[in-house]
C-alpha cells in the first residue's frame, strides 16, 4: 500500500506521529507537507496528494490542516476525489464503507494524536461495502 500525505503548519505534529504509524505498518508513503509550524497556504499541500491519489500513484491520501475543512475543500476540486473530513472513527469507518472515500482529512484542533492515529488505522481497514452505496458513488461526480 502507497499513501500520499499532506499538511500545514497546523498538521506538523500529528503529521509525524501518522507516519511514525504508517512506517510500522510498512506502508509506503509520500510527503508533501510541512516540516515546519510557521504559517503555510494548505493547498499548496493538498493539491499534490488529491493529484496522486486521482492518477492512482498512491492508493489513498491523508490531509491535516487545523479544522479540516479547507484542506477538504480543496481535495474535493479534484474530480476523482472523494475526500471525507472525519472527527471519529465511526465517521472515517462509514465514510469507507459507504462513500468509497480516497482521502481522510483530518481536523489537528479538534482531535487528538491518538485519535488522528486511529482514524487514520481505520480508514486504511475499512472497505467499502458497494451494493446499494455503490449507485450513489457513482452520481457523485459532475458529468
Amino acid at each position: 500500500m502507497k499513501i500520499a500525505i499532506g499538511n500545514d503548519h497546523a498538521g506538523t505534529d500529528y503529521k509525524y506521529a501518522i507516519v511514525a504509524y504508517l512506517e510500522s505498518k510498512g506502508i509506503s508513503l509520500t510527503n508533501y507537507g510541512t516540516d515546519s509550524e510557521a504559517s503555510v497556504d494548505y493547498p499548496d499541500f493538498v493539491h499534490p496528494v488529491a493529484n496522486d491519489v486521482e492518477t492512482e500513484a498512491v492508493d489513498m491520501g491523508i490531509i491535516i490542516c487545523g479544522s479540516g475543512n479547507g484542506a477538504s475543500m480543496t481535495a474535493n476540486k479534484h474530480q476523482g476525489i472523494r475526500c471525507a473530513l472525519c472527527w471519529t472513527v465511526e465517521i472515517t469507518k462509514l465514510a469507507r464503507q459507504h462513500n468509497n472515500a480516497n482521502i481522510l482529512s483530518i481536523p489537528a484542533r479538534y482531535v487528538s494524536q491518538t485519535q488522528a492515529v486511529d482514524m487514520v488505522d481505520a480508514f486504511l481497514n475499512t472497505v467499502f461495502e458497494g451494493g446499494r452505496h455503490q449507485n450513489r458513488v457513482e452520481k457523485i461526480p459532475v458529468k
